[in-house]
């Protein structure tokens, strides 16, 4: 049989576990789907000697050294500027008024006492005249805005050919701090005819683009909400 202290004590420690769990939730950013896509090993072909061209050797005399295999660099141009408004208003008002007047019943007017209502020997007579009287009134408002902007440029490598010949790219850049870390991700799909003769590419000009820009360390701690109020605003919480 348990006592009422073990069950306080089972009770605190799940409690304690919800609130680890809560803790925990916000796990690190992967960091292993972006890393670099290396190219696939080179097998020498076997060469004739004698020719002035040889088909062992990749040389391209008549295009462009653009990035197009996998594992090729790419420099994608950040120029991503967002901003959005919204504002919303409503107001509704109604009001009613009815009015009946008592009818007249051989041309006088019916009265009756209203038991229980009035006293016994009270000489008010009620009709069957009704007064009905409402209004309802509603108001309501909403504004939000955001706006965003971030520029730069980040270096990525290609890590698939799709069969249209469209490239998907994926990269990641960190930069240590003395207080901490700052990372970019970013991933999506270029069409070949975008990228420019230097190897360079428009953030604007990425299909299905996932980019991630945010830190880790004391910085990014500190504006952070802490594992309690994690706990109480998650949706673990029953109320």
């Amino acid at each position: 049989m348990t006592t009422a202290p073990e069950n306080s004590r089972r009770l605190l420690t799940a409690l304690a576990g919800l609130l680890l769990l809560a803790g925990c939730a916000t796990a690190p950013p992967p960091r292993d789907s972006y890393r670099p896509t290396l190219p696939r090993a080179y097998i020498s072909e076997e060469s004739t000697d004698g020719s002035i061209y040889q088909s062992a050797r990749d040389v391209r005399l008549f295009e462009d050294v653009k990035a197009r295999r996998v594992g090729d660099i790419i420099t994608v141009v950040l120029q991503e500027s967002t901003s959005a408004s919204k504002t919303a208003k409503t107001t509704t008002d109604k009001s009613q008024k009815t009015s009946i007047a008592s009818p007249t019943v051989l041309g006088a007017v019916p009265t009756f006492n209203a038991p229980g209502l009035l006293p016994l020997d009270s000489n008010r007579n009620n009709t069957l005249a009704a007064e009905l009287d409402s209004s309802n009134a509603f108001e309501g408002a909403a504004d939000a805005s955001q706006s965003n902007s971030l520029n730069g440029n980040i270096t990525v490598t290609i890590a698939d050919v799709l069969p249209n010949g469209n490239l998907v790219i994926r990269g990641e850049k960190w930069l240590t701090l003395n207080k901490g870390e700052e990372f970019i991700q970013i991933s999506g799909i270029v069409r070949p005819q975008d990228v420019s003769t230097d190897n360079m590419v428009l953030s604007t000009q990425i299909a299905d683009a996932r980019i991630t820009y945010s830190g880790k360390g004391f910085l990014a701690d500190s504006n952070e909400p802490g594992w309690l109020a994690k706990f109480f605003n998650s949706p673990i919480w029953p109320f």
